[in-house]
């Protein structure tokens, strides 16, 4: 599992789509959100009632990527597209008879409108896609019925009119066409009426909401109050309706967009590829500066990187952010100003800006991390940066249940997958030295054997014995003098080293030796919650697993009703008579003196 603030950092709370991909760097599923951090965070909710799969498909999350939107219904279409592109095993496959559907403005003497879900640039022009049918077919009824367009499929040619080869029909009867068909409308008229629908398609609804407006006042002001409101539910329609993406427009064919941040040293690129006027992938790059070059060098060197096999029989389009000059062929890079372009551009500078910020953060961390490393080895004289730490600590209750704990910290961090527990198998009493020199042993000897790296430091909680003793296991194992070893004494946060009677003081405000206290803590919160829970499990076991006669579902039957084996002890006997029967019953409680006894 992912550790989840590491994961939910970098997110932000804009909307848009996470890509969750696999150990195999496989993607595995694509998702939308309108606030992006708290949907990832859902899936890693403890509390969360996630199904099977949900919970299967969070299992095999080892990498998770995002593209930021400006609105979440352009996430939802870049899903779509994503999903579609990419296939990934876990989201309900989208086909292509499944896409969203556009609005075709046909290519033909007094076009039509109509809907269409495949693009087909032959028959038209489109506009789109519309995430919702109902609102689609009404504002196409809306555009129709406003501007009287014909709705009829014959073939209005200037020779089939004078033939008078069609006749008007019911919808020019009851006021819904013109009648173009008998000549009763001009050409000239119906395409100005055309114009108009197609402004409410792209979105210029300035001038259809005048309309509107006026008549829906001049019938009002006539106490056609029917009228009126006919006119009313027509404006709030083309006013809720459009919601215009940038995601996808047909018009914005095979193109790809570079936006580029760039700082004293390094610059930062968010690429996007659009195919069939829809965006298919999203990725950013990284550049550390030679020798300070030019955003548009930087550009143009990134590109073979960025786009894959590159036709260079046909001119290749790029949208940036940057004006470039000296652009070799077949590139064409364009720096758009204003329309869908600009705003492709827009929202590949954002995810650039997302992707520097990350980055950056991700590097002071390192940095932060690699400076208590530096003092660490600085304070202990260490040969090597210490970037693999480990420690090891015991726990018992007077010599009960005596457990050990080996935790590990790699870059300053902990690497909770090479967290180790241990049994001790050869120790009898409360022996901390002698429990020491077992797991050290054991750590080391199966480290070499499985030739596995050894850890640049090892970190011993406790004193000079301590100390003394996890040195003798490195002796035995073969690895003393291959990694450094220290111990650390709870008292006065002393530093002992192999050999040395007098310690090595750090002083408390050091980062270094904060470094080792947090090592050493954890190493001690892992090995009591071990031992806590191997003595709870040996306390059930010892009162009720060695009572003959009482069996598995009898012994959790008596844990269920009275959840602990102390409580079980003080049940009367008619009791616990009626829950397990009179047999079982008088065994019980006949163990139960014999133990009270002793």
């Amino acid at each position: 599992m992912l550790n989840r603030q590491k994961l939910l950092a970098p997110i932000p709370h804009n909307p848009g789509v996470y890509k969750y991909f696999n150990k195999l760097n496989t993607l595995i599923y694509v998702g939308k959100a309108k606030d992006l951090r708290k949907r990832v965070a859902s899936y890693f909710n403890k509390s969360a009632n996630h199904n099977r799969k949900t919970k299967k498909l969070v299992s095999e999350i080892a990498n998770i990527d995002f593209v930021v939107t400006n609105t979440e219904f352009d996430a939802l279409l870049l899903e779509n597209n994503l999903i579609k592109e990419n296939q990934p095993k876990y989201n309900i496959l989208l086909k292509d008879d499944k896409s969203f559907p556009y609005i075709c403005v046909t290519h033909q003497r007094f076009p039509r409108i109509y809907s269409l879900r495949n693009i087909d640039n032959a028959k038209g022009d489109f506009y789109g896609p519309y995430i919702s049918v109902v609102k689609m077919r009404s504002v196409l009824d809306l555009v129709n019925k406003i501007y009287s367009l014909r709705t009829c499929k014959y073939n209005l040619t200037e020779q089939n009119i004078k033939n008078q080869k069609y006749k008007i029909c019911l919808e020019y009867h009851i006021g819904n066409c013109k009648g173009p068909c008998e000549d009763l409308q001009t050409e000239t008229d119906y395409n100005n009426n055309l114009k108009q629908a197609v402004n409410i398609l792209k979105g210029n609804i300035a001038a259809p909401r005048r309309f509107l407006e006026d008549k829906m006042n001049f019938h009002s002001s006539n106490l056609e109050f029917e009228k009126a409101e006919e006119f009313k539910i027509k404006l709030d329609q083309l006013n809720t309706f459009y919601n215009k993406s940038i995601i996808v427009n047909p018009k914005l064919n095979s193109l790809y967009v570079i936006a580029i941040i760039s700082t004293d040293k390094k610059a930062y690129l968010n690429f996007m590829k659009v195919s069939n006027g829809a965006i298919i992938e999203s990725k950013s790059l990284e550049i550390k500066k030679q020798l300070e070059e030019h955003d548009s060098k930087i550009i143009i060197a990134a590109i073979p990187q960025l786009i894959q096999n590159i036709d260079i029989s046909t001119p290749t389009k790029i949208l940036s952010n940057i004006e470039i000059f000296e652009i070799p062929e077949p590139l064409y890079i364009e720096k758009p100003k204003i329309g869908d372009k600009k705003k492709l551009v827009d929202m590949c500078l954002k995810n650039a800006l997302f992707f520097k910020r990350n980055s950056e953060q991700k590097s002071d961390i390192t940095n932060k991390n690699d400076k208590r490393l530096e003092l660490l080895q600085k304070a202990l004289n260490l040969t090597e940066l210490p970037v693999h730490i480990e420690c090891f600590d015991n726990s018992n209750i007077q010599g009960t249940h005596p457990v050990a704990s080996m935790v590990c910290f790699k870059n300053g961090k902990p690497a909770k997958k090479e967290y180790r527990k241990f049994n001790i198998k050869t120790v009898t009493g409360p022996d901390d030295f002698a429990s020491m020199t077992e797991v050290v042993g054991r750590r080391y000897e199966r480290l070499l054997k499985e030739e596995k790296p050894l850890p640049n430091l090892i970190l011993i909680d406790g004193g000079k014995g301590q100390l003394s003793a996890a040195v003798e296991a490195l002796k035995t194992s073969g690895t003393y003098g291959k990694i450094a070893i220290i111990g650390i004494a709870k008292r006065l946060e002393e530093i002992y080293l192999p050999g040395d009677n007098l310690p090595i003081h750090i002083s408390k405000k050091s980062p270094a030796l904060k470094l080792l206290q947090q090592l050493r803590d954890e190493a001690h919160r892992f090995a009591i919650t071990f031992h806590r829970s191997k003595r709870s499990k040996d306390q059930i076991k010892s009162f009720l697993d060695d009572i003959k006669g009482i069996g598995e579902n009898t012994k959790n039957l008596l844990l269920k009703t009275y959840s602990s084996p102390s409580k079980i002890k003080s049940v009367p006997y008619k009791e616990l008579q009626s829950l397990i029967g009179k047999h079982k019953a008088a065994i019980l409680i006949e163990s139960i003196k014999k133990a009270s006894s002793n």
